[in-house]
């Protein structure tokens, strides 16, 4: 009888052990989570707040076009690209992102739908003021992929085209003059109208950022519902799906491998601007930034807390140490990329097949973490 009592004491000790462990691992899930929402927040924060700075630049270059007002805003833009492009990981799961990214960040656009290119200076809404005679946010919005999926009205890439134009040198980006935008003495034609569009989209741009930043408030509705309401579970599921189809499928494959596989520089992501090797470096940083549970802001600070790669350590040292290694092999391999990537695509296909084939394994690994930690697929 003894021996059965000092069994039966062993035994509950035991299931209390267990029961105190899983408590810890559900609270740490949900620090986690909650974790995650705060870098959300703060890269759109940036997000937003770079694209305030841009529509600053360019509605003082609208109104007294110069070079080095023209440059400010090229300036401005490639900022305003580094913490968007860390925001892409938080798509693919019916986050407020969706409902705007076609307006946001559409690609890859026919550039002949807004402005003239060459052997066609009469091309583009630009140069039709009589089907299109006011230019404004809401006839972009009508406009954006209307006509095909490359109709592309809006967004950093619409903006792209304006400041830089064609990219038709090995050598360097666009090089669109600023005096495409002075009315007198300037080049190309509807000048005035041309400002107008520059100014329309950027407004757009920050009106669609303003929208998703105040969903991932801490007071906004979709903050609340991941944090509060979604069971641990399903908020993995969704932060994993994100991670793994940007990392396996929207960034290896078609920001990359289909530019490879079709030598067009028509398919790169930031093809005007010759910016899309930090598209792709930005993009992944994203996935780290979910993964470890950290985000630099653009002013230097950081934010941080209880984060994904320490959880699975502690669920699965095996499987967070074989993601763990694809982390560190796919930044290797993308920063290998040469620049610029539209001669990259030409002359050094294998580094970039190299980073593909790492972000899909990449990919691959982060889904038996997923299951680790409760992810349901």
């Amino acid at each position: 009888m003894k021996k059965y009592l000092i069994i039966l004491s062993l035994f509950s000790l035991l299931v209390a052990s267990c029961k105190k462990e899983e408590d810890t691992t559900a609270a740490e899930k949900t620090e986690a989570i909650a974790n995650y929402a705060k870098i959300v927040e703060a890269s759109y924060e940036d997000s937003y707040n770079t694209a305030v700075t841009l529509k600053q630049k360019i509605d003082a270059f609208v109104a007294t076009p110069t070079a080095a007002s023209f440059d400010a805003c090229k300036e401005a833009w490639k900022a305003a690209r580094i913490p968007y492009g860390q925001t892409e990981t938080y798509r693919f799961y019916d986050g407020p992102i969706e409902e705007v990214e076609g307006l946001i960040n559409a690609w890859p656009m026919d550039e002949n739908f807004i402005d003239y290119v060459q052997g066609n200076a009469n091309t583009g809404l630009i140069n039709d003021p009589t089907t299109y005679p006011t230019i404004n946010k809401t006839v972009l919005v009508d406009l954006n992929e209307s006509i095909s999926e490359t109709s592309i009205f809006t967004g950093y890439h619409a903006i792209e085209f304006l400041l830089w134009g064609q990219d038709l040198s090995a050598t360097s980006a666009g090089l669109r003059p600023y005096t495409d935008y002075l009315s007198t003495g300037g080049t190309a034609k509807n000048q005035a109208r041309r400002g107008q569009y520059l100014k329309a989209v950027t407004e757009l741009l920050v009106d669609n950022l303003k929208t998703v930043l105040d969903e991932w408030r801490t007071t906004g509705k979709y903050r609340k519902e991941l944090t509060t309401s979604t069971p641990t579970d399903t908020a993995m599921t969704r932060i994993f799906t994100g991670l793994g189809k940007l990392a396996k499928g929207e960034l290896s494959d078609e920001r990359m491998f289909v530019a490879v596989d079709s030598k067009d520089q028509e398919n790169e992501h930031s093809c005007f601007s010759d910016n899309t090797h930090i598209d792709i470096q930005m993009n992944f940083q994203g996935i780290k930034n979910a993964y470890f549970g950290s985000y630099k802001k653009v002013d230097g600070s950081t934010v941080s807390g209880t984060n994904l790669s320490d959880l699975a350590s502690k669920l699965d040292k095996t499987k967070a140490d074989a993601l763990a290694a694809a982390f560190t092999d796919a930044e290797t391999k993308i920063k290998a990329i040469p620049t610029p990537f539209d001669q990259a695509i030409l002359k050094n296909q294998d580094k970039i097949i190299s980073a593909v084939e790492a972000l899909r394994k990449l990919g691959d690994k982060s889904s038996d973490v997923a299951l680790t930690l409760g992810a349901k697929f």
